[in-house]
């Protein structure tokens, strides 16, 4: 028996559908070659992932195109099967993919970003704007750069590419490392800086008053570590951001950095909005994310909600190591800092490890769990080629070439037009 054409050889669209509804499917050939003949008999068996029994819809050609009409039922992955006819014999001709999901998933986007990264102006390789254009150039949707202690540069990023035609959200950010304390925190999308308020008068006095109210602590934590450390998460609240509770297992000078008794304070009273499940440990650094993801799932089975984010913390974009191999899928209305948030505070996102050469993982709720894995191999492929011309355009805007205004314009909403035409809407 013939094998299957290669999938890149078509286009299926939608590949995201509501479950429970009627769409239609559009099989479309992406050359001559696999052009659907009129004249010929095809079949279309639909086989559903999870306990469903297989169905054949009926399917018509039209214009080297194939139509198929049914109603996917539950939230999963489909596979659709297409052979040709001929007489006794069934070829193969496409072997695809089609995820149903529930309305409320179906309205909300599947936005990558990178909510943890450095540039050159703390102990990174490149400027901020050169970080903020890699980003779009691998796929990312929205972004912030979070030096150590510094949050101009992320205004720099943002300043870089204000009035521009650019489809990446570039929001404000930094990595807060509270006084004589060894936890970080980074304020994602905060409207100020958290750093530069601890050298204001009265902060510490805040601290102190905090610090005198707290009640049952551990007998080997330290007070005034888990009252800035709850003072940073409020502050960051305060000013519109997300406070992540980064990295508690990263392994320096042959310890976790940050002590065993303040980390598990930390999970008990989840002061934070989102725990960094997945950062940018190098290969050989590999057990303290092993660590982050089973205490994750040791928090869960305890009860507790735990909005999680993953991201690069790369000191590099060009480094070959870390930018890009870890990032978060956040499902969001839209890329609006108020939406972003929201969606993360309210367990809308995952956090993915997409190492060069490995097998990609991704952590969090099962639900969208399943649903990234899809995604990731049937819709950011063509989202992020789409994306890495415009953040070639960018980093062009940056060196000063002629026309690279334009080009941005001409590519600006590629990526929203392909998913609204990769989601059924309602009939």
């Amino acid at each position: 028996m013939a094998e299957a054409p290669e999938p890149a050889k078509f286009d299926v669209s939608p590949c995201v559908v509501r479950s429970g509804e009627t769409v239609e499917i559009v099989i479309r050939p992406l050359s001559n070659d696999a052009a659907f003949a009129p004249g010929r008999t095809y079949a279309v068996t639909v086989i559903p992932m999870e306990e469903q029994p297989r169905r054949e819809p009926a399917s018509r050609v039209a214009g080297g195109e194939l139509r198929l009409t049914h109603r996917f039922d539950g939230e999963q992955e489909h596979g659709l099967f297409v052979e040709e006819l001929r007489g006794a014999e069934r070829v193969p001709v496409l072997d695809a993919r089609v995820y149903s999901v529930d309305a409320d998933l179906h309205a909300r986007r599947p936005l990558k970003g990178d909510l943890h990264i450095h540039s050159s102006r703390s102990d990174g390789k490149e400027p901020p704007a050169h970080v903020a254009a890699a980003c779009r150039r691998i796929g990312m949707d929205f972004m912030a750069v979070t030096d150590h202690r510094l949050y101009e540069p992320s205004l720099e990023a943002q300043a870089a590419f204000a009035g521009l035609p650019v489809d990446i959200a570039i929001f404000p950010g930094e990595e807060v490392h509270p006084p004589e304390n060894p936890i970080h925190i980074v304020n994602f999308g905060g409207s100020r800086s958290v750093n530069a308020q601890f050298s204001e008068p009265g902060w510490r006095r805040e601290v102190d008053a905090i610090a005198r109210g707290l009640a049952d602590l551990p007998p080997k934590l330290d007070a005034y570590l888990y009252a800035s450390a709850l003072w940073t998460f409020r502050a960051i609240r305060a000013c519109g951001g997300l406070g992540i509770f980064c990295h508690p297992y990263w392994i320096e000078r042959r310890r976790y950095h940050i002590p065993g008794s303040l980390a598990d304070h930390v999970f008990a009273e989840q002061p934070y909005d989102a725990f960094e499940l997945i950062g940018g440990y190098h290969r050989w650094e590999s057990e303290s994310n092993a660590l982050q993801a089973a205490r994750f799932h040791e928090e869960t089975r305890r009860g507790r909600r735990i909005p999680v984010v993953g991201v690069s913390d790369a000191h590099g974009c060009e480094c070959g190591e870390l930018f890009g191999w870890y990032f978060t899928i956040v499902f969001s209305p839209s890329p609006r800092l108020d939406d972003l948030v929201g969606s993360i505070r309210d367990l809308w996102s995952v956090a993915v490890e997409a190492l060069p050469g490995a097998p990609v993982r991704v952590h969090g709720p099962m639900r969208l769990v399943k649903f990234a894995h899809f995604l990731l191999r049937e819709y950011f492929p063509r989202h992020d080629a789409l994306c890495r011309g415009e953040g070639e355009a960018m980093l062009a805007h940056l060196a000063g070439t002629r026309g690279a205004r334009d080009a941005l314009a001409s590519l600006r909403g590629r990526t929203l037009e392909l998913h609204r035409r990769l989601w059924a809407a309602s009939p």
